[in-house]
């Protein structure tokens, strides 16, 4: 190969390795911590929420709130796991999500008495934000009695009467927990609800989670509460059958709705969803 063609490949080479660098770097920077927080405030602003740090006992916990009539029952969405893995085999250094889809429905809900609670070390951290809590232990006691603890405090600051819990994800597992502990809960509404962990994790074959509660031991406690579970027809990172094992446990499936949406992903297509649902396909269970 002559010095000519040499040196056309070497520029070839160094063109394709600095765009990889750019690439990367834009990469980075547009899933940034900083640029995750910012998107949070930038939604929480536009939808008119106020925004509040909860201490509880164990954690520090991120929380919006949009309080217009203390009449209503209180409506809590609560997050999913947000960036808690960077792919199937590294933990994230932060669980802040890069697309926080329970403050965006938060965000559209027109229900006149909403809050929002971010998951542990989500947004915020303190000294208890050990990986642990975004991975084998994100569903842990200690993190369940905080999110617990968080609501119990914003239904004193609201005066109001009872809750409606609504759970993305990891966070649909959290509200059934919490249910479960309560007696003040009149719905549950899941999306893409991770209800079942244990069976989630053999379909994945990866590593049980030990040191987190499951929400189908406690699927008959709570078979008295009106409950809706939406599930995505694309959704690969939770399929359909885990929602069905949590009915079927339950004890008092004609209590537990079903709702397949065909569209939507596991992240997907819920936005449409909760602001135009009369438009488009669903199937009842």
């Amino acid at each position: 190969m002559n010095r000519k063609v040499m040196t056309k490949h070497l520029f070839y080479f160094k063109t394709l390795s600095f765009l990889l660098i750019i690439f990367l770097f834009t990469a980075c920077s547009k899933y940034s911590l900083e640029n995750r927080i910012s998107l949070a405030q930038d939604i929480a602003k536009t939808a008119g929420f106020s925004t509040q740090e909860i201490k509880t006992h164990s954690f520090l916990l991120k929380t919006y709130t949009k309080t217009q009539d203390k009449t209503l029952a209180l409506k809590i969405y609560i997050e999913g796991d947000g960036f808690a893995w960077v792919n199937k085999y590294t933990l994230s250094s932060n669980p802040t999500p890069i697309s926080p889809v329970a403050l965006k429905l938060a965000s559209l809900d027109s229900h006149k008495n909403i809050a929002y609670i971010a998951r542990p070390c989500q947004y915020i951290s303190d000294e208890s934000c050990v990986k642990e809590y975004w991975s084998n232990k994100r569903f842990s006691k200690e993190v369940v009695q905080s999110i617990n603890q968080a609501i119990s405090i914003l239904k004193e600051q609201t005066h109001s009467k009872k809750i409606e819990l609504f759970g993305f994800s990891g966070g649909a597992a959290i509200a059934l927990l919490v249910a479960s502990e309560r007696n003040d809960i009149l719905k549950i509404t899941t999306v893409a609800g991770n209800l079942n962990h244990h069976l989630l994790h053999k379909h994945h074959q990866i590593p049980l989670m030990e040191d987190s509660l499951n929400p189908i031991n406690i699927a008959h406690k709570i078979s008295h509460i009106e409950q809706i579970h939406f599930i995505g027809g694309k959704d690969e990172v939770i399929p359909s059958k885990i929602a069905y094992s949590f009915k079927e446990t339950s004890g008092n499936p004609s209590n537990i709705k079903i709702v397949l949406v065909p569209p939507a992903s596991h992240t997907k297509y819920w936005e449409n969803i909760f602001s135009t649902p009369q438009q488009l396909p669903l199937r009842h269970k």
